[in-house]
């Protein structure tokens, strides 16, 4: 059965992506406040997943946040905390988040650059200083801010469906 395949078991699957993970060209990351950015690399409005790189360049606190699944993240470069907890994840480190669990990114002052692979499905869940939801994102609005972005510099509102399965 498999050995004519030459991809997916269905014609009907997604295709695979493999693309370079932190570009040459600066107009693929995308702005999410000032100073941070994120880089998609997949966006699955199937299970309301989305792949991305986070990059900071600036110390500081990021968010205070929660998400109502799992999260999986690798430092690609630099280094960040929770005020939470009493780790501190480095290049080179896995993070594991589980769901429901309210943490607040920090990026400590002698980091330049930080650079993070996070795979998310459902949901981020933004809170303020008491726990009250102030704001959320999901692979929706994720494909929103890079349609806009991608207009802006040049790239196209089509430049983000080569991520969208």
């Amino acid at each position: 059965m498999y050995e004519n395949m030459t991809h997916s078991a269905h014609p009907l699957a997604a295709a695979e992506i493999a693309v370079q993970a932190v570009p040459d060209d600066e107009r693929v990351w995308v702005p999410q406040a000032k100073d941070v950015w994120f880089r998609p690399l997949m966006l699955n409005t199937m299970q309301g997943q989305w792949c991305n790189l986070l990059r900071v360049r600036k110390s500081g606190v990021l968010s205070k946040h929660l998400h109502p699944a799992p999260v999986h993240g690798y430092v690609i470069r630099g280094k960040w905390h929770y005020l939470e907890h009493n780790w501190i994840a480095e290049t080179g480190s896995y993070v594991f988040e589980p769901p429901g669990e309210i943490h607040t990114l920090v990026v400590p002052d002698d980091t330049e650059e930080m650079i993070t692979f996070f795979n998310i499905t459902g949901c981020m869940y933004y809170l303020d200083e008491n726990n009250n939801h102030i704001g959320f994102e999901d692979v929706f609005t994720k494909i929103d801010m890079c349609r806009k972005h991608y207009i802006e510099v040049g790239l196209g509102a089509d430049f983000v469906d080569q991520f969208i399965r």
